[in-house]
């Protein structure tokens, strides 16, 4: 195999990943991860060597993603995806990950795909803003907001906006 191939198969469980964190199913995710191994094959032309081989491939991925969204077929296969049922009362740890996967499937896109690039697949803010092409502080907000946000959830709360620290915070005491 030349080294493109293999650098392309070596990259293969991390695309599953992602694909699997964007479809949320196994037969998409697959489908997924085959379209954009058969995209980066065709355009190995315009690949740069000694570029982040992973952050392109994952951009093909979620470029292809977006597409096949928009068309009429995916959009309907999409919402017809059968999301987790019931937890399984005999083990704790796969309730937790159960109301893990859950809060984490509710939370915005962005925040969730922000999340999952760099929690998930290991990305750098840098390169995660590459693959989504935002700026980087905006991929840094979106990580904090989605981490926030899924530790008040998980601990039974409402999510809770950030507060500046008390030191920073302006004094309004209302004399009597």
């Amino acid at each position: 195999m030349a080294p493109f191939q293999d650098l392309l198969v070596e990259h293969l469980p991390h695309l599953r990943a992602y694909a699997m964190r964007l479809t949320r199913n196994r037969a998409m995710a697959d489908d997924l991860v085959q379209e954009t191994a058969v995209r980066a094959l065709c355009n190995i032309d315009k690949f740069a060597p000694g570029t982040n081989m992973k952050a392109w491939l994952c951009t093909i991925l979620r470029n292809q993603f977006y597409d096949e969204l928009r068309s009429r077929s995916m959009i309907s296969a999409y919402a017809a995806i059968p999301r987790p049922a019931g937890h399984d009362s005999e083990q704790e740890s796969r309730i937790e990950m159960k109301e893990l996967e859950r809060e984490f499937a509710v939370l915005p896109e962005a925040q969730r795909e922000a999340l999952s690039l760099v929690g998930a697949n290991g990305f750098s803010y840098e390169e995660a803003a590459e693959i989504v092409g935002c700026p980087q502080g905006t991929i840094k907000s979106r990580v904090c907001r989605a981490r926030l946000t899924l530790e008040q959830r998980l601990r039974g709360g409402r999510p809770e906006a950030p507060q500046e620290p008390v030191s920073e915070r302006a004094d309004f005491r209302i004399a009597a």
